[in-house]
């Protein structure tokens, strides 16, 4: 593991240290796993965390998702 440092204001701290108290565990972990979620996974297309996000409310949209993402046919 490397070990790094970075500079928050007194209100990211203090928002920091109150999350990780209440999760028990150290900040550094709160920020490692921060840091997991906002960066893409090595194997995966930076698209992916989107993946999942946006519902059509149509539950047949698997089967349909060239109209759902490019538009009806013509």
């Amino acid at each position: 593991m490397i070990r790094t440092q970075i500079s928050l204001d007194e209100r990211e701290y203090a928002l920091v240290k109150k999350e990780a108290a209440a999760l028990g565990i150290p900040i550094a972990e709160l920020v490692r796993r921060a840091l997991r979620q906002a960066l893409p996974a090595n194997d995966q297309a930076p698209w992916m965390r989107y993946a999942g996000l946006v519902e059509s409310g149509d539950s047949n949209s698997s089967q349909s998702i060239d109209e759902i993402v490019y538009g009806s046919k013509d």
